[in-house]
């Protein structure tokens, strides 16, 4: 995107670069950060917020969308940047279904939406893949280690209330792909699609027996849920990446390193405990941002 003047006088009016009449310093430019509607995606795009702004950008923040929307916001121009998964972009928006390793994942996604404008930077080690999680002390699912094993009890006739999120019944790389892997169907009975957070706590309260969580949730290990593991190696790797409309990233080339700086210091320990934080802790996001920033020489 080219530098905007005031929004309230000069909408609709852009400049590459706008120069101070005194000492020629360049005036801050006025981006869109995107989000998604859960934790760990509002904690990222406040992270992004008030690292840009302290780099001197004015930032108008919009999460809280859904994948797709998102998405179409990026494609359309309303979003300048935000941060999406590689499993993600390779499935759902690329509809490839190749069994990829992590590196070829993001190649593959890289080469894709480069084609359509859209420039991937340095991922981050965080993988926030999808996991099937179960709770400790329930005679259903005690016996079951691995995805196959929860397949077999569907098969067998054992009714496993799932909790997941609304979107994970309806795509390819969620339940659709995973029934169809595993050679199974839950019934439509047995799928009840929640808030991630109510799904949760759903769990805990012996309400559901199985949910479909995300790898990097800190309420995995501070509720002490134990993850199925995915034997047949279904799910992609999800690895958490800043995503910025080419146009925005050729007028403004200091968002690679400043971004990809934040990037580097992103795995799954870490998002695990800032997601954590706020989920298990009830930090606000803005907090936990800002600690973060502060705590790793960002801000």
């Amino acid at each position: 995107m080219l530098k905007k003047l005031s929004r309230s006088v000069c909408s609709g009016v852009f400049s590459a670069v706008v120069l101070a009449a005194a000492g020629g310093v360049a005036l801050a430019a006025n981006l869109t950060v995107g989000g998604k509607d859960f934790t760990e995606q509002q904690i990222i795009a406040e992270m992004t917020t008030q690292l840009l702004t302290s780099k001197g950008y004015t930032i108008d923040k919009k999460n809280g969308m859904g994948t797709k929307i998102v998405r179409a916001a990026l494609e359309n121009g309303e979003v300048d940047l935000y941060w999406e998964y590689t499993g993600t972009s390779l499935v759902t928006f690329n509809k490839v279904t190749d069994k990829l390793s992590p590196q070829e994942t993001y190649d593959r996604v890289k080469q894709l939406d480069g084609e359509k404008g859209l420039v991937w930077l340095a991922p981050s080690k965080a993988n926030n893949t999808y996991a099937m999680v179960v709770r400790k002390d329930n005679p259903k699912t005690d016996g079951l280690k691995t995805i196959s094993d929860m397949a077999a009890a569907y098969k067998a006739g054992t009714a496993l209330m799932m909790g997941t999120t609304a979107e994970f019944p309806k795509r390819q790389d969620g339940l659709l792909g995973l029934q169809k892997t595993y050679d199974f169907e839950a019934g439509r009975a047995n799928v009840k699609p929640m808030d991630l957070g109510l799904a949760y706590r759903a769990l805990a309260n012996k309400d559901l027996d199985v949910i479909s969580a995300q790898a990097t949730d800190g309420q995995i290990a501070a509720l002490g849920l134990r993850v199925l593991a995915d034997d047949k190696g279904f799910f992609p790797n999800y690895a958490l990446t800043p995503v910025v409309r080419k146009t925005v990233l050729d007028a403004h080339p200091d968002l690679k390193p400043t971004l990809e700086a934040l990037s580097a210091k992103l795995d799954d320990a870490t998002m695990q405990k800032l997601n954590g934080e706020v989920d298990v802790d009830k930090k606000t996001v803005e907090v936990v941002a800002a600690d973060f920033l502060k705590q790793n020489g960002l801000k």
